[in-house]
């Protein structure tokens, strides 16, 4: 097992997108802008729902990959940093979960 980590995912994303390589699909969705980005990332998360509903371990691992790299890549197009996504989660575990999603829509 690696210790790979979701920052460093986000470093790559950042360094790629900035390359302007052509051959990069960072980069080429970078160029697409947010609507682009955001588009794909939707597409994974649906694909992720179908292979978690139909049970398929491997087809749930690859896509869950697929979705956490172009969420970072809509993150990174926003500009907006993992830290304050993952700020924001920890601000949240200070109450239960219930809680929180009640005082959302209060």
């Amino acid at each position: 097992m690696t210790a790979f980590s979701l920052a460093e995912l986000e470093d790559i994303v950042a360094r790629r997108a900035r390359s302007g390589d052509p051959d990069s699909w960072t980069a080429r969705l970078f160029a697409g802008g947010q609507e682009r980005a955001a588009k794909k990332l939707g597409e994974e998360a649906v694909e992720t729902v179908i292979a978690a509903v139909s049970g398929d371990r491997g087809a749930l691992v690859s896509e869950s990959a697929d979705l956490l790299y172009h969420w970072l890549v809509v993150l990174a197009v926003a500009g907006i940093p993992l830290s304050e996504v993952l700020a924001e989660l920890e601000r949240r575990t200070a109450q239960s979960g219930v809680a929180e999603k009640a005082a959302r829509k209060g």
